[in-house]
């Protein structure tokens, strides 16, 4: 029913986790295989191309969804409808953002003091042309194809670059003075496609494994028995996502299960027995659909 294209590169290995642990595992016959199949009735081709023309792909309709990033679907001003964002990106679970940056030493502090006729190097073309259109400056911007930060001062002036830690920009020795877009990876459908019942359905689904598996990353279901004594206690230490369930044991104790941030286990466990906990389990979650 529905033709997926999924990204090439930068964002290949996070989207094929992602779909792994949706159960929607991405099988190909070699890593640089641009054909592959997922084994699920609600889909009937994958191809794996890079992100940059994805959106362009599926506003054209030759494919009913595709994960790309909101910069794409900005640069190439595409006509398709967002399923959603998916809070991951190629190196960490923050967005990436699109600046301008200058050399650190140029005395520029804000885009309006950029002169006209500034050289501008970027990677995306259209959208930087559009952003200084809106601020009112006569921009000469040209396409880089990579290694943007390298090119100032002696081939721009400023540039116009994707960046999720700021790591490489500061390393050139430049500073950012604006952000044009933050940009998470996104999930895109084709409008016509979105408008067919049984497709958009399709989409919603897929959509509820895919969050689904985000949501539960990060986080485990913690159990423990308590006796009446100490509850009140052990629900004070036991942070959770709404409330933590609580059941009554026959003995005449409770059972408690909540939802916890792995990163705070080793804090929450000890915790727990010492406010009166007993028979603590800590159990993996693939998946939390509210």
């Amino acid at each position: 029913m529905l033709r997926i294209v999924l990204p090439k590169g930068s964002l290949e290995r996070a989207t094929m986790e992602l779909f792994e642990a949706a159960d929607l595992n991405v099988v190909r016959s070699s890593s640089v295989d641009y054909k592959a199949t997922i084994d699920d009735p609600r889909v009937t081709e994958v191809r794996i191309l890079r992100p940059q023309e994805i959106p362009v792909y599926v506003a054209e309709g030759l494919f009913d969804i595709g994960i790309t990033g909101r910069d794409w679907v900005e640069e190439t001003a595409s006509d398709v409808v967002s399923l959603g964002e998916m809070r991951y990106s190629k190196a960490t679970s923050n967005p990436v953002r699109i600046v301008v940056a200058v050399g650190g030493d140029s005395g520029y502090e804000k885009v309006e003091d950029l002169p006209a006729g500034v050289r501008v190097q970027s990677e995306y073309p259209a959208l930087t042309k559009r952003y200084f259109e809106s601020k009112g400056i006569d921009a000469d911007v040209r396409l880089s194809y990579g290694a943007s930060e390298a090119k100032i001062p002696d081939i721009a002036d400023c540039v116009v670059d994707i960046t999720e830690t700021g790591r490489a920009l500061r390393a050139a020795g430049l500073k950012v003075i604006d952000t044009i877009l933050t940009s998470w990876t996104e999930v895109v459908a084709n409008p016509a496609s979105h408008a067919d019942p049984d497709k958009r359905h399709a989409m919603d689904q897929l959509m509820t494994l895919l969050n689904g598996a985000l949501e539960a990353r990060g986080k485990v279901l913690l159990k423990l028995n308590v006796a009446p004594e100490h509850q009140q206690a052990v629900l004070e230490v036991l942070p959770s996502a709404k409330s933590p369930t609580v059941s009554q044991l026959a003995n005449g104790g409770f059972a408690v299960e909540s939802v916890v941030e792995k990163s705070q286990i080793n804090r929450i466990i000890p915790a727990l027995r010492d406010a009166g906990a007993t028979d603590l389990l800590e159990i993996p979650i693939s998946k939390i659909v509210h």
